[in-house]
């Protein structure tokens, strides 16, 4: 097991979401690990790209962004689907690399219950799913990579 550290994610964002392709994504719950291979990611660049959730400035629901890397940012949309980041860059440079796809390879069963019995190909085919399967939500909004509830390691 050989964990990625905050240091990882230091770098900008879009060399982040280059790397972390093919990394694993796992997340420890209800004393199980479930996860996946990572195989989509999206690079968000700060203030300047109007995609990205910094581009209205700091605010109560951006402020994780624009602190240290390789932290979580974990947010709702739509009032339905939370969405995972990870921040990159310097701090008050807000950049966030989104986890928008997994290839599931840990813990299916739960992650079928979790997402209501899909097939297996539709667990983690978007960002929301892959929450949803990983069972992850606001509440890991601003913990650090090195967490032992989500976390990231080399294939």
């Amino acid at each position: 097991m050989n964990r990625l550290a905050r240091d990882f994610f230091t770098r900008d964002a879009v060399a982040v979401a280059r790397d972390l392709l093919g990394k694993q994504l796992l997340r420890s719950y209800q004393g199980q690990i479930l996860g996946g291979m990572i195989v989509e990611t999206e690079a968000y660049l700060g203030e300047e790209d109007t995609a990205c959730h910094a581009s209205k400035g700091c605010t109560p629901r951006t402020r994780v962004m624009y602190g240290a890397a390789g932290h979580y940012y974990v947010y709702l949309i739509y009032g339905m689907y939370h969405m995972l980041n990870i921040v990159t860059g310097e701090p008050g440079h807000p950049q966030a690399v989104l986890i928008r796809a997994l290839r599931p390879v840990r813990g299916l069963e739960l992650m079928r219950v979790l997402r209501g019995g899909v097939a297996d190909k539709k667990l983690c085919d978007g960002p929301g799913k892959l929450c949803q399967a990983l069972s992850v939500d606001r509440r890991l909004n601003g913990i650090a990579v090195e967490s032992d509830e989500l976390w990231l390691e080399e294939a």
